[in-house]
């Protein structure tokens, strides 16, 4: 099989492997370990170019790793002001076509096969002197790596980010066909991170509230089922507090829908607060006025402390007037959970309860008798229906 029919099988493996990752990440990963293995590389490395810090921030690295290179790392960055060459990156613009061209760096900076060199002035920065490199050369002989080609990636016209490809001391040194090459994986890579953007879009939109910002119901159904099978598998605690916002339909029917939609606001905002003191838990908007905090692993003396600073918090919002405040936890005695509909329907049954008693405070399944009956009794009427529903939240 001739080269040239050997690279386009690499492209068309790195896009497919772009194409059937599921986040980010394993987007991030795939274009790291596809452009690695068809430049022939040991390893490779994804990053990002963050205009406001100014810092070029590694997201991935694939391949052989050296000591202390994580392959998702959290803290790698580097100044801009340490890789001159990125600074003219950003300023650029390839709107109208084109793309910017890779360049190769080598550990002793001698001119490699083809001719390519960090200080030739046809790489893709422009004409480099000695002063570029030292960095990238500094990190290659530190890494004990003999080259690297670098491609950088341009979004929606402008430098997003590179492609860092390296072969170890002793392979051959890249040359200016693999630079040419690295410069169409840098464009596949591009379009599949355009792909990962736009469907992490369409995600957050599908299981984010628009009006709150947190999560919702659909997010709360894959969430709550996960949860449950987590408990089944390792015992792990699961508490769902379900929350009603009291006196929304007056604000909307005396002050407007507007006010209304503050209030919720400000009471998401309230929520999204106190659920940050239980490590992991899920905030989210149900619908209308009902919301709810989804958490795993607390105990649930805990979540009841939260639920309660939850309601004093509530009580005090403007034109509010509190919250009825609903906990089921399999860290109490309420019987066997062997679905996520059965939680719900007792931390729907506490809620309930908590509204009709007019309770400032939580009302928590296991702790209350009456509760545990009213999730196991049938629905009397369209409103109880309503609140003990039969399907899935």
């Amino acid at each position: 099989m001739g080269g040239e029919d050997v690279r386009l099988r690499a492209v068309v493996s790195l896009a497919q492997s772009m194409a059937a990752a599921h986040t980010p990440r394993e987007s991030w990963r795939a274009a790291a370990l596809g452009a690695c293995e068809a430049l022939g590389g040991s390893f490779a490395a994804l990053s990002v170019w963050e205009r406001g810090p100014g810092r070029l921030r590694v997201l991935v690295n694939a391949g052989e790793r050296a000591e202390g290179e994580e392959e998702f790392p959290d803290e790698e960055m580097y100044p801009v002001h340490e890789f001159p060459e990125i600074t003219e990156f950003l300023h650029e613009r390839w709107a109208g076509g084109g793309e910017p061209d890779a360049w190769v760096e080598t550990a002793d900076g001698r001119v490699g096969e083809g001719g390519v060199a960090s200080d030739v002035k046809s790489a893709g920065a422009g004409g480099r002197g000695s002063g570029y490199r030292h960095q990238r050369v500094a990190a290659l002989r530190r890494r004990r790596r003999g080259c690297c080609v670098v491609a950088p990636i341009v979004l929606h016209g402008r430098a997003w980010g590179e492609l860092y490809v390296a072969r170890p001391v002793g392979a051959p040194v890249f040359g200016r066909e693999d630079a040419d090459f690295a410069t169409v994986l840098a464009a596949v890579v591009a379009a599949g991170i355009s792909q990962t953007e736009r469907l992490e879009e369409v995600r957050r939109l599908a299981f984010t509230d628009p009006l709150t910002g947190l999560a919702n119901r659909r997010l709360v159904d894959a969430r709550l089922d996960e949860a449950v099978e987590r408990h089944d598998a390792d015992g792990s605690v699961v508490s769902l507090v379900v929350c009603d916002l009291n006196g929304l339909k007056g604000v909307n029917d005396t002050l407007g829908h507007a006010v209304g939609d503050r209030l919720l606001e400000r009471f998401g905002s309230v929520l999204s607060r106190c659920g940050a003191m239980l490590p992991g838990a899920l905030a989210a908007r149900l619908g209308g006025d009902e919301f709810c905090l989804l958490a795993v692993g607390s105990e649930a003396d805990e979540v009841i402390r939260v639920a309660t600073e939850l309601c004093d918090r509530a009580s005090g919002l403007e034109h509010g007037e509190g919250v009825a405040c609903g906990i089921a936890s399999t860290g109490d005695p309420i019987g066997p959970v062997v679905s996520a509909r059965r939680l719900f329907r007792l931390a729907d049954a506490a809620q309930y309860r908590a509204k009709a008693a007019r309770s400032t405070k939580p009302v928590v399944a296991g702790r209350d008798g009456e509760v545990i009956r009213l999730a196991d009794s049938p629905p009397k009427s369209a409103h109880d229906r309503r609140r003990l529903r039969g399907s899935r939240p």
